[in-house]
Parts: structure tokens; sequence; C-alpha cells
């Protein structure tokens, strides 16, 4: 089955050396880490626990986890090659003509995606 999201890199082509898959992969061991240990921190008690989820972190939003969202969002945009400025609706315009050229690609009728290096 093919893939429908248009990755900066067709799946299992990652250039795994490249700076920029390092970035991304940094940015998003951080936002882990951090996220983990605001769900789980030490010596809390089973009834603060249950208080301390997802939801709850991304509807208070700290400004420590909107910092590491937008590190993770400038590496993947820098992955892409495109600028952090796009409009929602640039970057949906984009990752739709992305996701058509891959998809014609793939089926023989268009030009072959050029692999970063």
């Amino acid at each position: 089955m093919p893939e429908t999201f248009p990755f900066p890199w067709p799946p299992n082509q990652e250039p795994k050396d490249s700076p920029l898959v390092q970035a991304i992969a940094e940015a998003a061991r951080e936002l882990v880490t951090k996220r983990d240990a605001w769900l789980n921190p030490p010596n809390a008690s089973a009834e603060e626990l249950k208080k301390r989820t997802l939801t709850n972190l991304y509807n208070a939003r700290p400004s420590w986890l909107s910092e590491i969202h937008r590190k993770l969002d400038a590496a993947v945009f820098a992955a892409y090659g495109w600028p952090v400025t796009l409009t929602d609706a640039e970057l949906l315009e984009r990752l739709l003509a992305l996701n058509h050229q891959r998809a014609a690609a793939s089926s023989g009728n268009g030009p072959k995606p050029v692999l970063r290096s």
C-alpha cells in the first residue's frame, strides 16, 4: 500500500547521516523526553498523575512546549527546503502538490521525485 503523506524523503530512503534528519530526530527526542517528564514527574501522587494527560498539557500549552514544537517544525520545514513562514494554506498546498508528484512518479505517469543527498 503506498504512503499517502509526502514525507521529505520517500519512506526508508532518509539520508541517515544528513544534518536535516539528525535535527528532526534531536527535536523529536527533546519533545518526547520533556513531555514524558511532565506526564510522570518523580514522586507524583496517583491523583496528580491522573490529571497529567497529553490533552491537559496541550490545552495548557506551556511556553516550553511551544518552543520545542517550534524547533521541531523548523527542522521539518528545513528538510522539505521550505521557509518556516508558510501559512497553513500554503503548507497544505505544497504537501498536496508533493503528494500528487510522488503518486504520479510511482505510477510511472510523471517525473521521478528528486531525492535529497
